[in-house]
This record gives C-alpha cells, structure tokens and sequence, in this order.
C-alpha cells in the first residue's frame, strides 16, 4: 500500500503562482512514478504532469506545458507541482497518484495505482 497527501492548493487570483507538494509513504513507494491530475466541477479527471522516480522523466499535457512544472529531488523525496500563471480554467480538485511500472505512454487515471484525496486550487478572476 501507498499512501499520498496532497497539500498546497488555495484562492489565487489570475496570474499568480501555487507550489502543491504530494508526500508520499509506504510498501515500495520510492518505486513509483508520480502524476498529477485534476478535476473541475461536471467534468473528467484530467492528465496534468508526471514524472519517473528518479525525476529524469517528465511528461505534461499541453494544456499546462510552459506553465506547470514538476519536479522531485529523488525517489524517496515529495513531488511538486509549481503553477504559475494561473487562468480560471485550472480550478480544479488536484491528485497526486502512484503508478508502478508506469511507461509514459498511458496517462489515464486507469493507469494509476494509489490515489491521494486532492487539494483544491481556485483561481479567481
């Protein structure tokens, strides 16, 4: 079992900047690669970054690329997410999640393993 923790969300106003961090624990859990995902009110959780164990591999969607960066300092260490320039359509519950074995080519929630319980990022216009 793993567990995750997702803190750091928050009120922001357009343009402005979060850092979320995911603290993670458990059976193996340094082997795991980290995603993170969203959810906005009535629709589907959404890809948004990962990254390998080690912290060499990072994959993000395009919705956030240029402005999301991910990034761990080794297996064993928290994974962050810096959001910058924030626009209202990042609102969202955000997850952080677990995948063992993951190949960077299936960034579906199906992929993932473990789940934390979110941290909601608001950003008001």
């Amino acid at each position: 079992q793993v567990q995750l923790v997702e803190s750091g969300g928050g009120l922001v106003q357009v343009g402005e900047s979060l850092t979320l961090s995911c603290a993670f624990s458990g059976s193996a859990s340094s082997t795991y690669a980290i995603d993170w995902f969203r959810q906005a009110p009535g629709k589907e959780r959404e890809f948004v970054a990962a990254i390998s164990r080690s912290g060499g591999g990072k994959h993000y969607a395009d919705s956030v690329k240029g402005r999301f960066t991910i990034s761990r300092t080794n297996a064993k260490s928290p994974v962050y997410l810096q959001l910058n320039s924030l626009e209202p359509e990042d609102t969202a519950v955000y997850y952080c999640a677990a995948a063992r074995g993951f190949d960077f080519r299936d960034f579906s929630p199906a992929a993932m393993d473990y789940w934390g319980k979110g941290t909601l990022v608001t950003v008001s216009s």
